[in-house]
Order: C-alpha cells, then structure tokens, then sequence
C-alpha cells in the first residue's frame, strides 16, 4: 500500500466549550419573525410555500440547544481519520478511509452545498469494507471543498470547479493514488464531471448524480417523461425556487452576514434546501434525521463558513466548459426528486461512455442522507460497470 507524503498530516478538531456555550446562548437570544401567511395542515408542501414554518424551526433550534451532542460527531469524523494537507497554498481537509481488501480501489467523493462530509460519514465504511464480498471495495477519500468546513477559506478569487478538481488530483496522488474513481452530487457532480473531462490518465471513471447535458438541446426526439425532465429542471432554473443560487452567486458577501452571525438564519438557509430537495411529503426529517442535519449545520456554524462556501457560486455558476467532453466510464444516477435530471439523450452528448445508467424509484438531492442503503448500492453497482469497462 502506498504511504502518504509528509505533507499529508493528521488533523483534530475539537469546538471549544466556549464555542458550544456562545451557539446555545446565541439559539436561546434569537429573535424570530411572526408565523408564516401561508399555512396548510400537514402533510403537504403548501406549509412550506414561504419558507421553513416557524413551527417546525422553533422545534429545531430547541432540540439544537438542549439535545443535539456535538462531540459524537467530531469522534465519528475521528473514528474515519481526518487529515489537512496544503495544495496551491490553500489547506485542505479531508477524510479518509482505507480498506481492508487487497482488491480496494481508491474513491473521491465530492459534496456540494449546503452539503459537507457530513454527507458521507454513515457510507464510508461500507464502502470501505462492504459486509457483501462480492462488492467492491474502495479506498474513501472525502475532501472538504474550499471554504466549507475545515478546509481554508480562499483569500483571492479563482478557486472554482476546474481548480479545485485539479487540486482533488494533486491530493490523490499525494496519498498515493495515482488513478482513482470519483462520485459526486450537486458541486461535487461538477467537478466530477471536470475530473472525468479533464484528467482521463488520472480518473478510472466516474459516477454522478448531477449530470449536466451542454447546453442548446432541443427537446426534439425526447419521450414525454425525458421532456417533462427537461422542462421542470428549466422551470427550476427560470423560477424563484433558484433564487438562493443567484443570490450566492451574485452577493455571497452580503448573505454571508446573516450565515455566519446568526445559527438560527444560518439553520433557517440550509433547512429549507433539505425540505424542499428532499424526497418527502412535508418534512425532511422523514428522511433524515435532526442530528444529521445539524451535524451539517453546526459544521458551518463552528467553521464560520457561511460565506465562503457562499462563494462557490460566485466562482462557478454556470461555469461548465460547454465543449467538455468526458470519454472515461461515467455511471449516471438521477434520482426522482432531485433539482436538475437530465434526460439521457441529452447526457450522452457530454458523457460518451455511460456504463450506467439508473433511475432511482426514490430519493432526492441528498440521497447518502435519505437512503443510505441504497445509495451505497447504487454507487457500489455503477463503479463495479466502471471498473468492468476498464477491464
């Protein structure tokens, strides 16, 4: 097995009581706003027509303040092993799990926003060392993005998604995987997509839940299901349900007040991304739990990273090379309810080697969250026909 670099240090991360003690009082001192005006009984989605309801946030912020336990999450990210090295003069954190196997191939998992690693941290060792030993078996690396998390907050511009996944193959390679698999959703599904593009002799292959067709397609030759796709992703984009991208895209700064001086406006930003990208009928906590998400949440708050993970946007909003091409194995998962779902004929004219190809019965943006079982399923099934491509 190859060793890492000395540059490559172990990394701790311990809140200070301090910290823990000024995020309740700051939770107990909220103010918040009158009740929504548009109300509905649950279940249904009407009660989130203006936002997260003050009900269900007065709930969140009291089990955050008196129940939520902080510290067993910070010994799960230690019990996966937590490291920092520096790429670009930029420190970078990252987890990583090795396998057991001898046959373990090396895997990069790239979140997005409002994710973190804490997308991944209940995965991570069945993916490692699956209890099917006709699984694969995988090496897991799970870096934080620029600015999210323990990574450094970048100081000057330039850190999009080309960069940071040249960046992604440095840190590979200084672990010692020179070739490598890659995964990715929302963010991470792009700059998965520029891995596969852009560093074929590095990548093995990739698997996506965000795959992005160049633009200009018409929906001519679509079934009425691919159109329907095609259109709700539009609307999506077009509409006032993307209004916090254009936000973070085009003021990060000015949000960034809010998200880093205020836990309950920070909780209140990311929560309503959860509820409505979520597949549930009402509530996103049918899906996943409080302590997930505050695992999440809490991350940014004690990071104070509400506005430099903000900035992604600013740096890659419909940033895609729209001549990028990606002729490495690609296995493309879209799952029901997610944000963007690309019909297939479109996919093709950007991935040219689909190995995979699967449409989840359930699911949404943050499937490693909703439905962890299957999602290790799926990522497990869509690499084996990736390595199998590679023979």
């Amino acid at each position: 097995m190859p060793r890492p670099r000395s540059d490559v240090q172990a990394f701790e991360a311990r809140a200070t009581d301090a910290d823990l003690d000024d995020l309740r009082a700051r939770l107990a001192a909220a103010r918040l706003p009158e009740a929504e005006t548009v109300r509905g009984a649950p279940p249904g989605p009407r009660r989130w027509a203006q936002g997260v309801p003050l009900a269900d946030l007065v709930e969140v912020v009291e089990y955050w303040r008196t129940g939520y336990d902080w510290r067993a999450f910070e010994a799960r990210l230690d019990r996966i092993g937590q490291f920092r090295t520096t790429v670009d003069g930029l420190g970078i954190h990252f987890l990583h799990r090795r396998s057991a196997r001898a046959d373990a191939v090396p895997l990069l998992l790239t979140h997005g926003w409002p994710g973190s690693v804490a997308e991944f941290t209940d995965v991570v060792d069945e993916l490692a060392d699956p209890r099917d030993a006709g699984a694969p078996a995988f090496h897991v690396v799970v870096p934080s993005l620029p600015g999210f998390g323990h990574s450094d907050k970048p100081a000057t511009p330039g850190w999009g998604t080309e960069k940071i996944a040249a960046a992604w193959v440095e840190l590979m390679g200084r672990l010692g995987y020179d070739r490598f698999a890659a995964h990715g959703g929302d963010w991470g599904g792009v700059i998965t997509t520029v891995l596969g593009g852009r560093f074929p002799d590095h990548v093995l292959g990739i698997h996506t839940l965000t795959p992005q067709a160049p633009p200009g397609l018409t929906t001519d030759g679509l079934t009425a299901a691919e159109r329907a796709w095609a259109e709700e992703t539009r609307g999506f984009w077009d509409g006032p349900r993307a209004a916090y991208a254009k936000q973070q895209a085009a003021r990060p700064q000015t949000i960034g007040y809010a998200l880093v001086d205020s836990p309950v406006g920070l909780l209140a930003w990311i929560l309503d991304k959860f509820a409505e990208w979520s597949d549930t009928e009402d509530s996103p906590f049918e899906r996943i739990s409080r302590d997930r998400i505050l695992d999440d949440v809490t991350l940014y708050w004690l990071t104070r990273t509400g506005a430099s993970a903000a900035r992604i946007y600013h740096e890659s909003h419909d940033s895609l090379d729209p001549a990028l091409r990606v002729d490495v194995p690609a296995a493309l998962s879209v799952y029901p309810h997610d944000i963007e779902k690309c019909p297939r004929p479109w996919a093709q004219e950007r991935f040219r080697n689909i190995v995979r190809w699967n449409t989840p019965g359930t699911g949404g943006h943050f499937p490693s969250l909703e439905v962890p079982e299957y999602f290790v399923k799926d990522l497990q099934q869509g690499l084996a026909a990736v390595l199998a491509a590679r023979g």
